[in-house]
């Protein structure tokens, strides 16, 4: 058996990201694999997606929740939500491997952190399954609205990407105004969609890009987008390129080949390498408005539901995604620091303020 090395070792991989506790969960009778990592709780507890995803190893599926658990405490934080960051991933086909019995029992486990996780849907997830996992644990949000929660995050979710770009536009033409703009929307999921729908309305120029190519031909037929392949994503000059799918889109190789003078998406973690993409942004002169400060409407949905939902209060909560984007493309300008490096900054402060307020009583 070869040694195990540094970087192999789950103790090393917490203390990198800075980990409160990882919970493996295993059940054999009902198929359940499942990672959930607490990444933080010094502002409250730890709210996050589940995932269901085929990973091709435990160790991408682990490397996925230590990275998505980690965005979701800056997330809340630079949100100015009284929550941490958490998330969980059930290594798994959706479309397959899916079923009631699977989902109570992920249930139970997370009923056993005792209020310190809190789930909702994510890839691979929806409201129905929030259901089968309610049925064990009170710790769960995003359940239909017809059961008192907030239902689908996905419109609050894109709001808050169309705000964010609204800041970037305002930062680098002086006007936010997305009428005549061109956008390049790659992922069209629940979030996607509803972008899109946003964006038409606006009356800008929407390409659409998906790995499925009949949800892409839908799409574009309903809102009157066009539809374009993967391959030639990055060839198009248009003034946004919005990842909304899987994360790393942002890479070395995709950076040498964008023609675009913003980035502003929903997806988790778009930079491959936050120092080294960050940077490269900044050098090469493209905006990119960080993906956990403009993709906060949907844990802002979620925040407002364990309030007490209200409509009204969250769309206003989500409206301040506008400034939070705006003070972190300052920050970024003033200190010549990349916008990633920028945002951290101003979620790491408010962490360690409050933190020092916690430790008075």
């Amino acid at each position: 058996m070869p040694a195990q090395t540094a970087t192999d070792s789950i103790f090393n991989q917490l203390e990198t990201y800075g980990h409160k506790k990882v919970v493996f969960c295993s059940d054999p009778d009902t198929g359940l694999k499942a990672i959930i990592a607490i990444h933080d709780t010094t502002l409250g507890p730890a709210l996050g997606g589940t995932r269901m995803w085929a990973y091709k190893t435990e160790k991408e599926a682990l490397q996925d929740v230590l990275r998505l658990s980690k965005n979701m405490t800056y997330k809340s934080a630079i949100a100015g939500l009284n929550l941490g960051g958490g998330m969980a991933v059930i290594i798994g086909d959706s479309r397959k491997d899916k079923t009631e019995a699977l989902l109570r029992k992920f249930g139970r486990f997370i009923k056993n952190q005792n209020g310190e996780f809190i789930t909702a849907e994510d890839v691979g997830t929806n409201p129905r399954d929030m259901e089968y996992i309610r049925m064990e644990t009170q710790h769960v949000v995003g359940v239909p609205e017809t059961m008192g929660g907030s239902g689908d995050p996905g419109p609050v979710a894109a709001m808050g990407v169309y705000m964010g770009m609204r800041a970037a536009l305002k930062e680098l033409y002086g006007s936010d105004t997305i009428t005549g703009r061109s956008v390049i929307v790659q992922g069209i999921g629940h979030v996607g969609e509803q972008l899109v729908k946003l964006l038409t309305e606006a009356n800008a120029k929407v390409y659409v890009s998906d790995i499925n190519d009949e949800r892409k031909r839908q799409v574009s037929k309903k809102y009157g987008a066009e539809a374009v392949s993967n391959n030639t994503i990055f060839d198009i000059n248009a003034d946004i390129y919005a990842p909304c799918a899987m994360g790393a889109t942002i890479n070395t190789q995709t950076i040498n080949k964008l023609q675009c003078a913003i980035i502003a998406g929903s997806a988790n973690n778009q930079l491959q390498d936050e120092a080294v993409h960050g940077q490269m942004l900044l050098d090469k002169g493209i905006l990119f408005a960080p993906d956990y400060v403009i993709s906060a409407g949907g844990i802002i949905n979620c925040y407002s539901e364990l309030m007490g939902y209200s409509k009204k209060r969250t769309l206003q909560l989500t409206e301040n995604i506008y400034d939070a984007t705006r003070n972190v493309l300052k920050l970024s300008k003033a200190e010549n620091i990349s916008t990633i490096d920028a945002a951290n900054k101003i979620a790491e402060k408010r962490i360690a303020d409050i933190k020092k307020v916690k430790s008075t009583y």
